[in-house]
């Protein structure tokens, strides 16, 4: 059967540490005149948003600062961010920040050229039309929006969230500049390192991976195995966070084009329905889906627990595999990570059954390499109670 390759990638890349002045060098060519900076409050109020601003500054390039984006983005953020945008005439976004900024700038910079509401282009590639130019600034290493195709967006009448895979939202430039995240408080950098290593293993395990996806996907999860216990224990560790910074990177790469899976796709129903960060949902989940998962994809698990330096000599694909799972709920117990849905506020066990249904529609379970029924997606839940 003849298979056929779509790779899809950021233009620009600029990464290394105190790398964030370059990104000007870049910007003052295109000819830009005002921009429209999605970030959020915290990282205005402690200013670490300010060396940015100096740039543009001295760039003369004008600029408005939309700071009130939430962790899980939602609708009426983006409806509120495109009229400011629209109103003030802003001709290119720049994210700043984590995932949340990311996704949000993407559903305003598509829906700025598009038209319609971002409720429109959940799914697959519905865009018609380019998005308005995006700058991609990273402050976290895990969710790899600064160079994705993706975002995510809560609907908060209806407690879902969207997934919106659609090539138009890939940024024209990422920045990851690993001195931007030295502040970054542990429990943040648990969850953003476990989301990285979450997109490692989806991706390689996907049933869209391809070789080229495959050895990022690999050495993302080596990195994230030896580097996140570090930056977690020592956050002002500058290169422990640069290591980091090229694991989720890598981890980007491979599932904007390979793919994720089902911790993903149970995760953003958790997201939506209670408002959880999305790497704690990703790192509780994680176990759980690869147990479900191993019967299919034990070989892919072996090559895992090989990156995480799990002693597997002389032991079966199975052996090896289980024994990486294991490792991961280790290193879940070190980070400070929640092992049980009780353990997550909000969660009400009654609410499996929708939470399964919306699970099973959305776009990142089409990937996953064993395929379930709705019992045994609220079977992989019951789990964890």
């Amino acid at each position: 059967m003849k298979k056929i390759v779509e790779y899809f990638m950021t233009p620009i890349s600029i990464l290394g540490i105190e790398c964030l002045s370059q990104v000007i060098h870049y910007i003052k060519p295109m000819k830009f005149r005002k921009a429209f900076i999605v970030t959020d409050k915290t990282l205005v109020e402690n200013r670490l948003i300010d060396e940015l601003l100096t740039l543009l500054d001295a760039a003369e390039i004008f600029y408005v600062v939309y700071k009130d984006v939430a962790p899980n983005p939602t609708v009426k953020q983006v409806e509120f961010g495109l009229k400011l945008l629209q109103d003030n005439g802003c001709d290119f976004l720049i994210s700043f920040g984590g995932g949340s900024p990311h996704d949000c700038a993407k559903a305003i910079a598509l829906l700025s050229t598009n038209g319609g509401t971002i409720q429109d282009y959940e799914g697959l590639n519905k865009a018609k039309k380019a998005a308005a130019p995006l700058i991609a600034i990273n402050t976290t290493a895990g969710t790899g929006s600064e160079l994705t195709r993706f975002c995510v967006i809560t609907d908060e009448e209806k407690h879902i969230k969207m997934t919106i895979n659609d090539w138009h939202l890939t940024p024209i430039i990422s920045v990851n500049d690993a001195a931007l995240m030295t502040g970054m408080p542990p429990g943040l950098t648990a969850a953003t390192g476990m989301d990285a290593l979450t997109h490692a293993i989806e991706a390689y395990v996907s049933s869209n991976a391809t070789p080229v996806t495959d050895c990022k996907a690999l050495k993302a999860a080596e990195l994230v195995f030896r580097y996140l216990p570090v930056v977690h224990k020592e956050g002002t560790n500058l290169a422990a966070r640069e290591m980091m910074v090229y694991a989720e990177y890598l981890a980007g790469i491979s599932f904007n084009n390979a793919g994720l899976g089902y911790v993903h796709a149970l995760a953003h129903q958790l997201g939506g329905f209670y408002n959880l960060p999305h790497g704690l949902c990703n790192a509780l989940l994680l176990p759980a889906v690869m147990e479900f998962n191993l019967p299919v994809v034990a070989g892919k698990y072996a090559d895992i627990a090989g990156a995480a330096g799990v002693p597997t000599a002389g032991l079966s694909s199975e052996a090896s595999a289980k024994l990486v799972i294991d490792q991961i709920k280790q290193l879940n117990t070190k980070l400070d990570l929640p092992a049980k849905l009780q353990d997550v506020r909000g969660f009400n066990s009654a609410d499996i059954p929708i939470l399964a249904e919306h699970a099973l529609k959305d776009i990142c379970s089409v990937t996953n390499p064993r395929q379930a029924s709705q019992a045994e997606i609220e079977e992989i839940y019951r789990l964890l109670l």
